[in-house]
């Protein structure tokens, strides 16, 4: 699984960066290294309700991005042209109802 990351990290994701803040499931998470301190931007299956983003881990929670978001403690968000600032990461546990979700990011409207 590794491999596919990579190469998604590499090849797909700066494609998915141009058209992902865009789409209904779509999003760009905006973050910063939490070692070198430089903007990333990663794009993410995202459901934005009213009170919250809801994240898909495709690769788990020591993906750099969900460390990155977690040690920050913030991150943005464009989805679907607008912009969240997002607040208290969490992880969900596959275990809840919400078992698809994984990660959840309450924004601050």
């Amino acid at each position: 699984m590794r491999v596919i990351a990579r190469f998604n990290k590499y090849v797909t994701n700066p494609l998915q960066r141009l058209w992902a803040p865009w789409l209904p499931y779509m999003a760009v998470i905006e973050h910063t290294g939490r070692k070198s301190g430089k903007p990333y931007r990663t794009p993410v299956m995202a459901f934005v309700d009213s009170r919250s983003v809801r994240v898909v881990l495709n690769y788990g929670e020591h993906s750099d991005w969900v460390r990155n978001v977690r040690a920050a403690g913030s991150a943005q968000v464009r989805h679907r042209g607008r912009h969240y600032h997002l607040s208290n990461p969490r992880i969900i546990p596959a275990s809840d109802q919400k078992a698809r979700f994984v990660a959840s990011l309450a924004p601050r409207l």
